[in-house]
């Protein structure tokens, strides 16, 4: 069957883009559709042609089955592809499609469907030989039998949505007094996210691995798999970093691992791109007996790019010409590792905040170019509330794992990201962790050492001058009609850090110098050349430099410094600017951003002690348990169940107590 002429793309943002690209390169033209937030989007940009669908929230746009298939047909797309997330595993919509006389670019609805909840997918693998996890996967959805399951299984166990994927709906629990409450909020989140509150409970796996084993197969009976993946960099059940080839495995493990995969895909008759996604025990040596199938993911992954970098396959590819109902183009003699590849993942979030999403305009972007960069995004966009907040996903290749962990090192100190917060330090940091050198990783690494990966440096005495010559738009060429006319000429300059107004008084003659207001020498060095956005100084001898953003935000000028990998902000506020005293005060409970009000659990006039949560709030489809933050009497609650909220907003007010 030859190649389809145009498809439609049933997503967004970087996936969107990426299939884009393949197309391109076949010769297939493609249809975008985009939300009210998404009309000047990249993907929209880039696609030959766009059909809005929409509002911006997912559930009036990209969930929208009827908007998108009728774009598709009044296109004249043949196929359409859902890239990950959204619609991608939604067995109905494939129904749909093909009932519409289109193709989907995916498995069946059939085989979707049998994976697509734990319970029965565990119960077909176990059928199948394939090694599962022990644990409840019944139908029983009785609380106190759950807890009783949970109980006999031990703890410590992993409450899991059965209907779930990418950390929602998951809960850990260590101890039996936590279970009922975890039940509670890992079901409403799986309602949230799935419309499914049923869970399943699993065995918690001491010092688990994440590893998963791409397959792909055909309509000619072909499964292939293409390796492995290491995903155990994770937080809150979120994958940080993957790698591939998985390190420290042997060759036994590996292929028994991947047959157990093929096995697992021909169980269900799979065509198409999938993962086989398994736990294993790394408390030693990988071991054939010490992994167990968690779940499948029946479409194309995240973090595909670095089973495309180690095989040489182009997944999407693969996906559009088994869709067209050609057979796979290789074999798996014709499959082999070459090298080793990381990816890292570039979120706005607010690491400080406790990984917050993070939303606001990008007003400076700069990805490395010794890396493969997949975004969706461009400098100059908006992060908004209502959509994944990715910035890009940096890809690295070389031909071992040291290599190809020092290169993704560098490419991450080359990235940089203002405008708003971004997780780029947190990864800098991960990057160069003692254990994730050795390759000794587990779920838990990140947790374990989560202050000093998130622990943030602070500026040196030459940053602050630096910062305040770039705010005060100082440049090389023209220091010494801005600062001196006869000798060195001195001036008082203030900026903010981190809440922290500074001083400093500058004087730039030969070299520049900075003192504290008193007179005391800070620091002193020599500017030798500024390059664009690079500044190259000398201090002690020692020549170095340090690359800068700056941006206005219509207010406030604000310069970022970036320096291995960690950045830094300062701001120069608008001197006629009124200071805002509107904010809340410690007394009140702010939405941390914009999101919905999925629990209130407290009345007016109630007592409350410090630290206990009374609001739950979802955004960007994650729960956040507000809490007191003081004890005291709820005075005033300003928000309902079910209501959507700005980002600093107050919901509830409370008077302290005496």
């Amino acid at each position: 069957m030859t190649m389809f002429s145009k498809i439609l793309i049933a997503n967004r943002g970087e996936i969107a883009c990426r299939i884009i690209k393949t197309a391109k390169r076949l010769g297939v033209k493609t249809v975008a559709v985009f939300s009210d937030a998404d009309k000047n989007a990249l993907h929209v940009e880039l696609a030959d042609e766009a059909v809005h669908i929409g509002p911006p929230p997912v559930s009036e746009s990209y969930l929208q089955q009827d908007a998108i298939i009728k774009a598709a047909q009044r296109t004249g797309a043949q196929a359409i592809h859902p890239g990950y997330g959204f619609l991608s595993e939604n067995p109905e919509f494939v129904s749909a499609v093909e009932a519409a006389g289109l193709t989907f670019i995916g498995p069946s609805a059939k085989a979707i469907s049998a994976m697509g909840l734990k319970d029965a997918a565990k119960q077909l693998m176990q059928d199948a030989g394939v090694p599962i996890v022990p644990g409840y996967h019944g139908a029983d959805q009785t609380p106190d039998l759950l807890k009783s399951e949970a109980d006999k299984i031990g703890y410590p166990v992993l409450i899991k949505a059965r209907a779930g994927g990418g950390g929602k709906g998951m809960r850990l629990v260590e101890q039996e007094t936590d279970f009922l409450s975890a039940l509670e909020s890992a079901a409403r989140e799986g309602q949230t996210a799935f419309g499914d509150p049923a869970v399943l409970i699993e065995k918690f796996i001491t010092s688990p691995r994440h590893i998963e084993v791409q397959v792909f197969g055909d309509s000619k009976g072909n499964v292939v798999h293409m390796f492995e993946r290491d995903c155990s960099l994770q937080r809150r059940h979120q994958k940080v970093i993957e790698e591939a080839p998985a390190p420290d495995m042997p060759d036994d493990v590996r292929q028994a691992m991947t047959q157990a995969a093929v096995k697992a895909a021909q169980a269900i008759n799979y065509e198409g791109a999938g993962t086989i996604e398994f736990i294993a025990d790394g408390s030693g040596t990988l071991r054939k007996d010490g992994f167990w199938f968690m779940e499948m993911n029946t479409r194309l992954q995240v973090e595909h790019p670095v089973t495309e970098a180690i095989t040489g396959l182009d997944l999407v590819e693969l996906q559009l010409r088994v869709a067209a109902g050609q057979a796979l183009p290789v074999s798996q003699d014709d499959i082999a590792i070459n090298g080793h590849a990381f990816e890292a993942r570039l979120y706005a979030e607010d690491v400080q905040a406790g990984f917050l999403p993070a939303t606001g305009k990008i007003s400076h972007l700069k990805l490395s170019a010794d890396a493969r960069n997949d975004s969706g995004v461009r400098e100059g966009d908006v992060i908004s509330p209502y959509y994944d907040p990715m910035i890009a996903k940096v890809i690295t290749h070389r031909s071992n794992r040291g290599e190809a962990l020092a290169a993704l090192t560098t490419a991450l100190s080359q990235t940089q990201v203002s405008g708003l917060a971004s997780n780029i330090s947190f990864l800098s940091r991960l990057s160069t962790h003692e254990g994730f050198l050795k390759g000794e990783v587990d779920t838990g690494l990140i947790e374990r050492d989560i202050d000093s990966l998130t622990a943030q440096d602070d500026p040196t005495e030459t940053m602050v001058a630096i910062a305040m010559l770039v705010a005060l738009d100082w440049q090389v060429s023209h220091a010494q009609s801005n600062w001196r006319m006869f000798g060195a000429a001195s001036r008082v300059a203030s900026i903010m850090y981190s809440d922290d107004k500074i001083e400093r008084r500058l004087a730039v003659g030969e070299d520049v110098q900075s003192r504290d207001l008193a007179g005391e020498l800070q620091s002193q060095f020599t500017i030798i050349e500024q390059r664009e956005d690079t500044i190259i100084f000398e201090q002690d001898g020692l020549r170095s430099s340090i690359d800068f953003a700056r941006y206005t935000d219509g207010q406030d000028c604000h310069v970022v410094l970036y320096k291995n990998g960690q950045s830094f902000e300062f701001v120069l506020p608008d001197p006629l600017a009124v200071d805002d005293n509107t904010s809340a005060g410690e007394n009140t409970i702010s939405a941390p951003m914009s999101g919905v009000i999925r629990l209130i659990d407290i009345e007016a006039n109630a007592q409350v002690a410090e630290g206990q949560r009374l609001i739950v709030l979802e955004a960007m489809k994650m729960e956040m348990n507000l809490t007191a933050p003081c004890a005291g009497i709820v005075k005033n609650i300003t928000c309902q169940l079910g209501d959507a909220v700005e980002g600093g907003s107050v919901l509830i007010e409370i008077e302290p107590e005496a």
